[in-house]
């Protein structure tokens, strides 16, 4: 039942759900508002709008390799730090592609974007879970997933009341915003009741690798892109 689902949530739960909540909402906000503003891209860029379908693309084709990542992370030093770095860098690299001075460069952005874009699900859902009543984690399921379309229809909101006055850069730069969620995540959210601190077993995460890894995917989709 709803009523039993709902009933007798600690603050402290509560927190952690609209972190995690919001997590995702403004995952979403950053990644389909670039769906929105496309043509203004691709016009600025001078590329064909298909360059635009490709950023999309290989934004969501990197986010299994977030997930990776941020889940490693997550296990060995905690679901609360990790999120707080994984919201701190999808903001970081969406608001940096405002900036972008060649396509090249925002389709660069923009991949790592979908590899942090790739680690919030697991790492918010997580935390949710592990602090969410077992009566109760049904429900949170749902509702976390209702983060995504509700992160879609506020960028639709955005674009409808500021892209007829303002650029897409700017539309971009509203990326900032979910960094403020980190604030609330500092203040309000506590680490998962269950988490230790993971044991290194077999190879450890080289960061290192990893970095040099995603950024010659990036190179290898900007060498395709020369074919259009």
């Amino acid at each position: 039942m709803l009523t039993s689902a709902l009933r007798g949530w600690t603050a402290t739960q509560r927190n952690v759900v609209i972190a995690a909540y919001l997590g995702w909402t403004l995952d979403a906000f950053d990644f389909l508002m670039l769906t929105l503003i496309t043509k203004d891209i691709a016009d600025e860029f001078h590329v064909p709008d298909t360059a635009l379908g490709l950023v999309i693309t290989a934004t969501l084709a990197l986010r299994p390799v977030g997930a990776f990542i941020f889940g490693r992370l997550a296990d060995r030093f905690g679901r609360r730090p990790i999120l707080m770095l994984n919201v701190l860098s999808y903001s970081a690299l969406a608001f940096a592609s405002a900036f972008a001075p060649d396509f090249n460069t925002f389709l660069i952005l923009r991949c790592l974007f979908g590899v942090a874009m790739g680690g919030e699900w697991g790492v918010g859902s997580s935390l949710a879970m592990e602090h969410a009543r077992p009566e109760s984690r049904g429900f949170v399921s749902g509702l976390l997933q209702t983060g995504y379309p509700t992160g879609g229809l506020i960028a639709a909101a955005a674009a409808a009341l500021l892209l007829p006055h303002y650029d897409w850069r700017t539309l971009v730069m509203l990326s900032a915003i979910p960094a403020l969620l980190v604030v609330f995540i500092r203040m309000g959210v506590p680490e998962a009741p269950g988490w230790k601190p993971g044991k290194k077993e077999g190879a450890s995460l080289n960061p290192t690798a990893l970095a040099a890894g995603i950024l010659g995917v990036g190179l290898a989709i900007v060498g395709q892109l020369s074919l259009f």
